[in-house]
C-alpha cells in the first residue's frame, strides 16, 4: 500500500443534491478507507509535514497508530497538540500546509492529513473517547477574550498546564467564527463544534457568554479586580470592510459577516427559525475568499442564482482550491477579473444591479499576486438585487481603546510578540484574528498555542520572583 500514488477518494453529497441543502458536503472516511489511506504515508524520520503545521501535531505519530487500527491512541496523539481535531480536519487548508510538504507528494498525491485527522476525531467522538488531563493544579487564573480558535486552544492548553481557565464570549454562543462565520454544510455545530467545545470545558475551563469585554467589563478590571494573574486576547476580527462605492448604503448591500452570522448562529437557514435574511433572485459576493465562497454558497442554497465578482484571476483567488471546486460544482458563476464600481438602485433605494469594468494583470503587488489594472471603456453591468461584500473584516477597537497601555498598529490590530503573544502591557497576551487581521483557523490556533506556553513561563517567572 505505501506505493500506492492516488489519494483513497473521499465519499461527498451529489452537488445538484447539496446545492439545495446545508448538510455536510464532505462524508469523510470510514475505517476500512482510512487505514488505507494511512498506509500511503511513508513514516519520515525526518518529518517535513510536522514543520507544515501551525500546532506541531506529531502527524507521522497519528498516522502510524491509523495504520494498525489503533483509533484511540491515534486520537491521544493528536490530543496533545490540537484542541480541536475535528474541526481542523474540516477547515485547515492543510493542502497549503503539512500536505504541501508531504513527500509522497512528490512522486503522487500526498498522503490526505486533514482527511485523517478528521475521521480519528470523529471515530473518538462517536466512541465517546475524550482527551485527558492529569496536573497539579498552579492556583493561578487566567482570563481569555473570545471563545474562538485562538481563545479555545489557549484556555484548553492552560488547562492540561493546571490554570484556572475562564473564556469570556460576547455572543450568547461559545466558539466564535467557528460558529457565526463557517456554514454548516463545511462546519456542522451540533455534531462536530459543540462536542470539540465540550472537550476543552471537560478540561476544566469555564465559558461565561454574553460578555463584552470592554464594556461589561475591562481588562484592567479583570487584573485589578477580579483576580486574574494574566489575560490572553483571541477576540478575532469581526469589524468588516467595504469598497466606499456610489450605492454601497442601499438596501440589498450586506457585509458578508452579518450575513454568515444570520445564516449560522442564528440559523435563518432553517425553517423553525424565526430568524430574517434577505433571498435574493440574484446575488453578487464581491471577493474571493474562503468567506466570500461561504456566503456564495449559503446564497445559492437559500435559492438565489449567485455570482462571485473578483478583481483578479482564477490563479490568485485566496480560497482553497476545495472550496472553489465545490462552488463550481454547485452552480456558482464566476464573474473574475472584474471590480465593482457602482451599486444601481430603483427609486426606494433597492438594488437593481452593479456596474462593473475589466481587469488585467500587470505587475505584482506588496503580496507577490500580479496588481489587477483597469481595462479602459470595458465597463459593464450585471443584474442584480443583491450584493454581500466579503471583502476581509479588521478587529473592533473596543478593547484596545478601553486597556491602558495596549499598543495597537495602524490597522487598529493589537501588537503582540508572535513567538509568545506577549503584548505592550504586562501579564496581557493577544494572538489570531485580533493581532493578523482576518486569517485561518489554524494559524490562530497556533498563536492560541503560542501564547499559552508565553503566559505559562511568564507566570512560572513570576511565581518564583514572588
Amino acid at each position: 500500500m505505501a506505493g500506492k500514488l492516488e489519494r483513497v477518494p473521499v465519499r461527498e453529497q451529489d452537488p445538484k443534491v447539496r446545492a439545495a441543502n446545508f448538510s455536510e458536503v464532505c462524508l469523510g472516511y470510514n475505517l476500512e478507507e482510512a487505514v488505507e489511506e494511512a498506509q500511503r504515508c511513508l513514516t519520515c524520520k525526518n518529518a517535513k509535514c510536522i514543520e507544515g503545521c501551525p500546532v506541531s501535531i506529531d502527524i507521522p505519530g497519528f498516522i502510524h497508530q491509523l495504520k494498525e487500527q489503533n483509533v484511540e491512541k491515534a486520537y491521544e496523539v493528536i490530543s496533545r497538540y490540537s484542541s480541536l481535531p475535528a474541526i481542523c480536519g474540516r477547515v485547515c487548508p492543510q493542502e497549503s500546509q503539512c500536505e504541501q510538504k508531504c513527500i509522497r507528494g512528490i512522486k503522487g498525491e500526498p498522503v490526505s492529513i486533514g482527511k485523517l485527522e478528521r475521521f480519528t476525531a470523529d471515530w473518538a467522538r462517536e466512541h465517546n473517547i475524550h482527551p485527558s488531563v492529569s496536573c497539579q493544579p498552579k492556583n493561578k487564573k487566567v482570563a481569555v477574550i473570545g471563545s474562538g480558535p485562538a481563545g479555545l486552544t489557549c484556555a484548553g492548553d492552560l488547562a492540561k498546564a493546571g490554570y484556572d481557565v475562564t473564556i469570556f464570549e460576547a455572543l450568547h454562543e461559545p466558539g466564535g467564527v467557528l460558529v457565526y462565520g463557517i456554514p454548516e454544510f463545511r462546519l456542522p455545530k451540533k455534531d462536530v463544534v459543540e462536542p470539540e467545545i465540550e472537550n476543552v470545558k471537560a478540561l476544566g475551563v469555564k465559558i461565561e457568554t454574553n460578555v463584552i469585554v470592554g464594556k461589561s467589563v475591562t481588562i484592567d478590571q479583570l487584573m485589578e479586580e477580579e483576580g486574574f494573574s494574566a489575560v490572553f486576547i483571541g477576540s478575532g476580527a469581526g469589524l468588516p470592510k467595504f469598497m466606499e462605492i456610489p450605492g454601497e448604503n442601499a438596501n440589498g448591500v450586506f457585509s458578508a459577516n452579518e450575513y454568515l452570522t444570520r445564516s449560522n448562529l442564528m440559523k435563518a437557514f432553517d425553517e423553525n427559525y424565526d430568524t430574517p435574511i434577505h433571498v435574493g433572485r440574484k446575488v453578487a459576493v464581491v471577493g474571493g475568499g474562503n468567506v466570500a465562497m461561504d456566503a456564495a454558497r449559503t446564497a445559492l442554497r437559500l435559492g438565489s442564482e449567485v455570482h462571485i465578482v473578483y478583481r483578479r484571476s482564477e490563479a490568485e483567488l485566496p480560497a482553497r482550491a476545495e472550496e472553489v471546486h465545490h462552488a463550481k460544482e454547485e452552480g456558482i458563476i464566476f464573474n473574475l477579473l472584474t471590480n465593482p464600481k457602482e451599486i444601481l438602485t430603483d427609486e426606494n433605494g433597492q438594488v437593481t444591479g452593479m456596474v462593473c469594468v475589466e481587469m488585467e494583470l500587470g505587475e505584482p503587488d506588496a503580496s507577490g499576486r500580479r496588481r489587477p489594472v483597469e481595462k479602459k471603456g470595458s465597463e459593464f453591468t450585471i443584474e442584480v438585487d443583491t450584493v454581500i461584500m466579503a471583502l476581509g473584516t479588521s478587529p473592533n477597537p473596543l478593547i484596545s481603546s478601553t486597556t491602558k497601555g495596549l499598543d495597537v498598529n495602524k490597522w487598529k490590530c493589537i501588537v503582540a510578540d508572535e513567538e509568545n503573544g506577549q503584548t505592550s502591557k504586562a501579564g496581557v497576551f493577544a494572538g489570531g484574528d485580533a493581532v493578523t487581521g482576518a486569517a485561518t483557523v489554524i494559524l490562530a490556533m497556533g498563536a492560541g498555542k503560542a501564547a499559552a506556553k508565553g503566559i505559562d513561563e511568564y507566570l512560572s517567572r513570576e511565581n518564583a520572583d514572588a
